[in-house]
């Protein structure tokens, strides 16, 4: 399957290092190679980049690996094809407004035989199970809440209901953002590091590379970093439990208001 990447943090800051990784499981130390994409928000902005090619091979992921983007919400993503053929159209982040705000999707799984109905606002581009997934998340959001966007505590337990709905059809982990809340979904896995002061040094297992966050950070800095599969070895990752809907803002998951 898939392998999906985020961060969320309190300041803009750049992914460079957990992509330098992340992007080589696109072909080089994993067999996802049926495309990539990445999406940054920037205040309202989000700028987005995609590519049908393997991101071990891409000029475009070259560029990203070495450009420091600054970004308190990303979402990315190596495609492993189960549902639509290789192509640009098929490639997550898939990305949508709402309530004024743009929201980006990427997904991890398999929704085998899903074909709901056409909505009446939000249509697939592409033709993966994923993109259609987002399209009926969405239109649940904007029929519960035609007015604008509520407020966190309101907004949870419907996105929670239809995510429940859809990962009862089949692997169902995913990555959603509108730049202000990070939303993380686990059928299987999924898993997440807080790094904050005492910041130390980090260690690729994709890639023989260590930075040493101490050098780069301020004391008041806090990132998230969320992966399919842990991106470091001298690190303790923290698994998201299957079932669980996590939320996270300024770099820290918000269990605490909704157990």
């Amino acid at each position: 399957m898939c392998q999906l990447l985020g961060m969320n943090c309190n300041v803009p800051t750049d992914i460079c290092f957990s992509f330098e990784g992340f992007s080589a499981r696109g072909g080089k130390t994993d067999h996802h190679s049926d495309g990539w994409g990445i999406a940054f928000f920037e205040g309202k902005g989000c700028r987005i980049f995609l590519d049908a090619k393997p991101s071990i091979d891409s000029p475009i992921a070259d560029f990203v690996r070495c450009y420091p983007i600054h970004s308190t919400h990303v979402i990315a993503h190596i495609r492993k094809a189960t549902q639509g053929e290789v192509a640009l159209e098929n490639c997550h982040p898939f990305r949508r407004e709402l309530w004024g705000r743009y929201w980006v999707f990427a997904h991890n799984g398999n929704l085998p035989d899903f074909q709901p109905p056409i909505q009446s606002f939000y249509q697939a581009v592409g033709h993966t199970d994923s993109e259609k997934a987002f399209c009926l998340i969405l239109e649940t959001l904007r029929q519960s809440f035609p007015e604008g966007k509520p407020s966190l505590e309101r907004l949870y337990p419907v996105l929670q209901q239809v995510t429940k709905t859809l990962a009862a059809i089949g692997v169902f982990n995913y990555l959603l953002s509108d730049g202000e809340h990070f939303f993380t979904h686990c059928s299987t896995n999924l898993s997440y590091i807080v790094r904050q002061a005492p910041f130390a040094a980090a260690h690729l297992i994709d890639q023989d590379m260590t930075v040493d966050f101490n050098e780069l950070t301020t004391p008041s800095d806090r990132v998230a970093v969320i992966a399919t599969t842990p991106l470091t070895d001298n690190e303790v990752w923290t698994p998201i439990q299957p079932g669980e809907l996590l939320v996270f803002q300024d770099g820290l998951p918000l269990r605490h208001i909704f157990n």
